[in-house]
């Protein structure tokens, strides 16, 4: 009788007892994380890796983080970056926004296994929105075969203002990334990481961050693999053309009537009021520019992210040539389906100012001319209406997202990278919507990212064919991870060679991968024709 009243007593320690914790040394000090309900996964939540400058200087660089005696309790989860708000961003749970937002989020398996590869993930959202934890890597790690990384950067005004002057040089969300980087050189060992076996990935804003990563001069030996998902460095979306004429058309839209004085161009922002901030509207530009994004800094004696065109630097092969897995999905360009009713009659009336941002052209006849070639390329001689929206989602998925990333590999092949995998991602579950007037679903923009990340809160009730297509691309990004090759000798998955600069061979994702040649062959081979002719470097503040 007492063996028996002391089996359910034990019953319940162990079944209502206190969550297991784990106890990690960083350099800051004792943090304190726990494993997640259900899983062999320690979480520590809401690290601060640095510290965001307010006030005047709050577009400068990060701070150092604090640092800390008594154990930090990882268990706060809901600290967000100023940013425009997006409701459906944030899971239905209660956010807290605050401007020194710096943290990051480790997930460790449980197991005393040192030396595990390290994934780092970079969240997108235009660089306007979003935050580290919007999607988990929990089901990555409880593989027991990495440890995972996320984490908040500076976004919008807060981290992308760009005037040049010596209070706001540009690119502080990029800095809070390297800060970021260099936290985990510093750290990751103590919670079972390897700092010589780091992979950044990221997507959309995330996946352009990582790229521009590649070729910065102050990133060199801090990451060793690259999975940028469904966007490049050198996308129309990515650079700033011309930060100060951007800076200035925001600051009008707030009243701002000083013209070209940059001293107060850099006064009405320093001053500028906390919800004009995070307000501000830089989307949704025909041109596929982003208004407030990375820029080309100029030299104001600080340390410098990005100094010149990454075009240039990849031209002259002045980077580290890592193993990358680069890819896109077939229908990218639903991005825009929300502004189709508005656009295809704009398009009809004047399709030139639907270009990409980074063409430019000696006079306006030059500039109808290729207008209409393009808009020919597309939509032949029909006018865009619903007989051939798909036609409007292949313009935006190429001028905006694939295309690209097609010219970052050529460009990095070209320089000697020939370790690059490329893939195209087309898998579409039964929930995914169709695409107005159409009976096609087709795989928006990032939906590889959503088959490899967790799906919240549980992954119970997706369909069959979604569970398997989550374990093939888990396995894939796996092997990248620990391996530098998404599929290895003695794996069940066709084989899959590096691509080369004709962008020749990719995989075809979807239930059964499919290796084949010629990466979108006459859609990238027409914007290459394009671009040779007209492409627009961007220029720092001048």
């Amino acid at each position: 009788m007492i063996f028996q009243i002391l089996v359910i007593v034990l019953g319940v320690v162990f079944v209502t007892g206190e969550p297991q914790s784990r106890l990690v040394i960083t350099a800051q000090g004792p943090v304190r994380g726990y494993k997640q309900p259900g899983d062999d996964v320690y979480v520590f939540h809401e690290i601060p890796y640095a510290t965001a400058p307010t006030g005047p200087h709050k577009f400068k660089a990060p701070l150092p983080p604090p640092s800390w005696s008594e154990p930090f309790e990882a268990v706060q989860n809901n600290i967000v970056c100023p940013q425009v708000p997006q409701e459906r961003h944030t899971q239905g749970k209660e956010i807290k926004v605050q401007e020194d937002c710096l943290i990051t989020n480790v997930y460790v398996p449980d197991t005393e296994a040192k030396n595990l590869p390290v994934l780092i993930y970079v969240h997108g959202g235009a660089f306007q929105y979003a935050f580290g934890s919007v999607k988990t890597p929990i089901n990555l790690v409880k593989t027991k075969k990495i440890i995972a990384v996320n984490f908040n950067y500076r976004l919008g005004l807060h981290g992308f203002l760009c005037l040049g002057t010596e209070d706001v040089p540009g690119n502080a969300g990029l800095k809070d990334q390297v800060a970021l980087l260099r936290w985990v050189q510093k750290n990751i060992a103590s919670f079972g990481g390897n700092p010589n076996d780091v992979t950044i990935a990221g997507w959309s804003a995330g996946a352009s961050s990582i790229d521009l990563m590649v070729l910065s001069p102050i990133t060199r030996g801090l990451f060793h693999k690259v999975i940028p998902e469904s966007a490049a460095g050198i996308s129309a979306i990515t650079i700033q053309m011309d930060p100060l004429e951007n800076a200035k058309f925001v600051a009008n839209k707030f009243n701002f009537d000083h013209g070209n004085d940059i001293n107060a161009l850099e006064a009405f922002y320093k001053n500028m009021s906390y919800s004009n901030l995070i307000n501000a509207d830089v989307l949704s530009t025909p041109n596929a520019a982003t208004l407030i994004s990375p820029c080309i800094e100029r030299d104001v004696g600080d340390e410098i992210f990005l100094g010149e065109n990454a075009l240039d630097i990849l031209k002259r092969g002045d980077f580290p040539k890592l193993p990358t897995l680069y890819g896109c999905t077939d229908r990218e360009g639903k991005y825009r389906i929300d502004n189709f009713d508005t656009w295809k009659d704009m398009m009809n009336e004047n399709f030139s100012i639907f270009l990409p941002q980074d063409l430019e052209f000696t006079n306006d006849e030059q500039k109808e001319e290729v207008a209409q070639e393009v808009k020919q390329f597309y939509f032949g001689n029909q006018s865009i209406s619903e007989e051939n929206i798909l036609s409007y989602v292949d313009y935006f998925t190429d001028t905006m997202f694939s295309y690209g990333i097609a010219r970052a590999i050529k460009m990095q092949a070209e320089a000697g990278n020939d370790k690059i995998y490329l893939y195209y991602y087309s898998f579409v579950d039964d929930d995914e919507n169709y695409i107005p007037h159409t009976n096609i679903r087709g795989a928006r923009h990032c939906a590889q990212n959503y088959a490899v990340l967790d799906r919240l809160p549980n992954e119970e009730n997706i369909s069959e064919e979604n569970k398997k297509m989550k374990i093939i691309m888990r396995d894939l990004w796996l092997n990248f991870i620990t391996t530098g090759e998404p599929v290895t000798k003695d794996s069940s998955y066709p084989e899959w060679p590096p691509t080369d600069e004709n962008r020749s061979p990719y995989m075809s994702l979807n239930i059964t991968p499919e290796l084949h040649t010629s990466f979108l062959h006459q859609r990238v081979f027409f914007w290459d024709n394009i671009y040779d002719k007209y492409y627009k470097p961007p220029v720092p503040p001048h």
